[in-house]
C-alpha cells in the first residue's frame, strides 16, 4: 500500500551545504611555522589541567569475558551490518550504575545519553533490579490469554500516570483512595497517589482529564508492546480505525521509530526539508503561522478529513527541538475540527524528563486523545504502552489484537518499580533542579564559544547547536564530531542527533548530580578550546 501520511513543517534549520576546508598552495616555510605554532598551542592547552570527575562510590568487578578486539571481530561476522558505533574507537561497556558507565579496562563515564534516552532513574537502580529479580523468580511469561497480576496492575499504573496533566478529580478522600485527588500540573501528587493505590491495590483507576474546549476523556484502555516503534504503530492503528480515515499529519525532523509503518512517517526524505523553530525556523517562534502551514496541508494535500496528528513535544533524535509557543493547541483544535484524534509522543520526553512537567504535552497545555510511551517507563527494559480512552479502543472491539511479549511479567514488575523510584526519590524534581542548572552553565558556555549557535530544552531534554557562524547557521558538523570524540576521551558520553548531526543530545539519567553537570559543562569547554 502506498504511504500517505503527510508532512507539517517542523522546526528546524533548511539544508546547506559547506566547502571542506583545505590547505591552498602554501610555502613550506610557513607550512613549518604553522605546524610550530600549533605544537605550542597545543602543549600550552594540555597544560591546563583537565576536569574531574565527581567521587562515586563503587568498584565495578573485573571484566573476564572476551577481549574488544575479539567483540569487534564477532559483531562484524554475525550482526548486522546496518550497526555502527558513534565513536572512532568503539567504547565497549561492560557494567552500569546509576548515571555512571564502565568499560572493560573498570574506566568509569560519565553517561549524558542514558542508553538513547531510555534509563530513567539509574543503570541497574537496586529497587528495579530487586523487582525484576523477584518476579523472575516466580514467573516469567505467560501472555495475555492468562490472568496475571502484574500487567493489570502496570496498566492500571499506566492509565493514572498518563492522566497526570490538567487532572481532576470528584473525590474529597485521602490521596490513598483516589488516584486523582487534586488539579497537578507536575504529576506529583498523582504519580503519590498512584503508588498509594498501587500498595493497597486499590481497583482499577479512573484517570478523568480536563481537555479544555475538548471534552473530557477517561483515559483508562492500556495496550502493552515492547518498543516506542511498536506504541506508535499502535497507536496509528487506534487512529485509523476509530476515524475511519487514513491521512497522518506529522512533523518533519520528527522520529517515531524504526517500523516500516513509523518509518514512513519520519522517512529519511523529510530531513531535507525547512523545519518550524525559534532558532532557525522559517517563521522564527511564531506558532500560529507554523499552525497555518497544517491548515494549508490538510486543505491541499488531503481529503479534508485526517486520521490524526501525531508529535514529539521535544523533538528528540532532531535535535531537541522545541515546538513554538502555541503551535500543539492550534493544531490539537484543527485537526479535530478535520476528524482527526491527537497522538502524543511521549516516548522520550515522558516520566518526568522534562523536569516541569510528568509529560512533555502538559508544557504545551494540551491533552491529547492518545499517549505513546516506553524508554523510560522501563528504564532499559523492553516495556512500552499506548493509553487512550475507552471511546476509541472500541474501535477495535471486533477486531483482533494480540502481541506476545507486550505485558510480560517481568517487565511490568520493574515498569511499575520505575515509577515507585521515580516518586520516592523525587526523580522529577531532579530532573528540574539538575536541568535548570545544566542549563544555565551551558548558556554561559555560549557566550564563550562562537561556536554554541543555541541552548535549548527542558529539564533533563537539552540540545546544543553547535554552527560555523551564528549569522548564516552553517551546521558545524565536523566540529561536533571533534568535540564528541574528545569528550569521550575525557570521560563524557554524549548523544548528537539533529537534521544535520550537529546538535549535541544531552539527556542523561535523571539520577545525575549537579556537581556531575559541571563536570560535563567543564568538559565541554575543555573539548572546545581546543579545536
Amino acid at each position: 500500500m502506498a504511504h500517505t501520511s503527510r508532512h507539517a513543517l517542523a522546526f528546524g534549520l533548511s539544508a546547506r551545504s559547506y566547502a571542506a576546508a583545505g590547505l591552498l598552495g602554501t610555502t613550506h616555510s610557513l607550512l613549518v611555522e604553522a605546524l610550530r605554532s600549533f605544537a605550542s598551542q597545543s602543549a600550552a592547552q594540555h597544560d591546563k589541567p583537565l576536569p574531574q570527575m565527581p567521587s562515586f562510590n563503587y568498584n565495578p568487578a573485573p571484566y573476564t569475558g572476551p577481549s574488544k578486539e575479539e567483540v569487534i571481530a564477532l559483531r562484524k561476522k554475525y550482526l548486522s551490518p546496518a550497526m555502527f558505533w558513534h565513536f572512532r574507537e568503539p567504547v565497549m561497556i561492560t557494567e552500569g550504575k546509576m548515571q555512571y558507565l564502565f568499560d572493560e579496562k573498570g574506566r568509569r563515564y560519565l553517561d549524558a545519553f542514558a542508553g538513547i534516552v531510555t534509563v530513567s532513574v539509574g543503570h541497574c537502580h537496586p529497587e528495579v533490579v530487586a523487582a525484576v529479580n523477584r518476579q523472575n523468580s516466580l514467573l516469567q511469561h505467560t501472555t495475555t490469554i492468562y490472568l496475571n497480576n502484574e500487567m493489570q496492575r502496570a496498566a492500571a499504573a499506566a492509565a493514572a500516570a498518563a492522566g497526570s496533566g490538567d487532572a481532576s478529580c470528584s473525590s474529597t478522600g485521602s490521596r490513598a483512595s483516589c488516584v486523582l485527588d487534586c488539579k497537578s500540573k507536575d504529576g506529583s501528587s498523582t504519580i503519590w497517589a498512584l503508588h498509594a493505590w498501587i500498595t493497597s491495590q486499590a481497583e482499577h483507576p479512573q484517570a478523568v482529564w480536563a481537555g479544555g474546549a475538548h471534552k473530557r476523556q477517561q483515559h483508562q484502555v492500556v495496550y502493552f508492546v515492547n518498543s516506542g516503534s511498536e506504541a506508535n504503530d499502535m497507536a496509528l492503528m487506534l487512529a485509523r480505525a476509530h476515524t475511519g480515515n487514513y491521512d497522518i499529519v506529522t512533523l518533519r525532523n520528527g522520529y517515531h521509530g524504526m517500523s516500516p509503518e513509523t518509518m514512513g512517517l519520519c522517512g529519511q526524505h523529510t530531513w531535507k526539508q525547512p523545519i518550524p523553530q525559534g532558532f532557525g525556523g522559517p517563521f522564527g517562534n511564531d506558532g500560529q503561522k507554523y499552525a497555518a502551514d497544517v491548515a494549508d496541508l490538510i486543505g491541499g494535500a488531503t481529503s479534508g478529513q485526517v486520521a490524526g496528528f501525531i508529535a514529539e513535544s521535544i523533538q528528540g533524535v532532531g535535535g531537541a527541538v522545541q515546538l513554538a509557543d502555541g503551535y500543539l493547541p492550534a493544531v490539537y483544535k484543527l485537526v479535530r475540527e478535520h476528524g482527526g484524534v491527537c497522538i502524543a509522543d511521549e516516548v522520550q520526553t515522558g516520566f518526568g524528563r522534562t523536569g516541569s512537567a510528568f509529560w512533555g504535552f502538559q508544557n504545551a497545555g494540551v491533552m491529547p486523545d492518545i499517549v505513546t510511551m516506553a524508554k523510560g517507563i522501563g528504564n532499559g527494559l523492553p516495556l512500552a504502552a499506548v493509553v487512550t480512552t475507552p471511546e476509541i479502543a472500541a474501535a477495535l472491539a471486533k477486531r483482533i489484537h494480540f502481541n506476545t511479549f507486550g505485558g510480560n511479567p517481568v517487565c511490568s514488575a520493574g515498569g511499575r518499580a520505575v515509577l515507585r523510584v521515580i516518586e520516592q526519590e523525587g526523580i522529577q524534581q531532579n530532573a528540574t533542579a539538575v536541568g535548570s542548572h545544566l542549563l544555565t552553565r551551558l548558556r554561559a558556555l555560549q557566550d564563550k564559544h562562537d561556536l554554541i549557535g543555541d541552548v535549548r530544552g527542558r529539564g533533563l531534554m537539552l540540545g546544543l547547536e553547535l554552527v560555523k557562524d551564528r549569522s548564516t547557521k552553517v551546521p558545524a558538523t565536523a566540529e561536533l564530531a571533534e568535540v564528541f570524540e574528545r569528550m569521550k576521551d575525557m570521560g563524557v558520553l554524549m548523544g548528537k542527533g539533529g537534521l544535520h548531526g550537529n546538535v549535541f543530545r544531552i539527556k542523561p539519567p535523571m539520577c545525575i548530580t549537579r556537581d556531575d553537570a559541571d563536570f560535563l559543562v567543564d568538559v565541554m569547554d575543555h573539548a572546545m578550546e581546543k579545536l
